[in-house]
């Protein structure tokens, strides 16, 4: 991930990573409590999968951003 270089006091270019990393937290980083890295990698990378292909989000209406892709496609 690359850091945002906009000008200061710009927030909307990081809105949609913010709001990722918020429900990342909250969904899983918080619920758990890891022991080692690999558990750590472990769970970002189920977690990202559920976020694609399994986790509906309502401005795509009702859909995965992999579902959503496929449909417009």
């Amino acid at each position: 991930m690359k850091a945002s270089m906009s000008r200061k006091g710009n927030c909307w270019d990081n809105a949609c990573m913010e709001n990722f990393f918020s429900h990342f937290k909250t969904e899983c980083i918080y619920l758990y409590s890891f022991k080692t890295a690999e558990a750590v990698q472990d769970a970002v990378y189920k977690y990202i999968r559920f976020y694609n292909h399994q986790r509906f989000q309502k401005k795509l209406n009702n859909l995965s951003p992999y579902q959503y892709r496929i449909q417009a496609a």
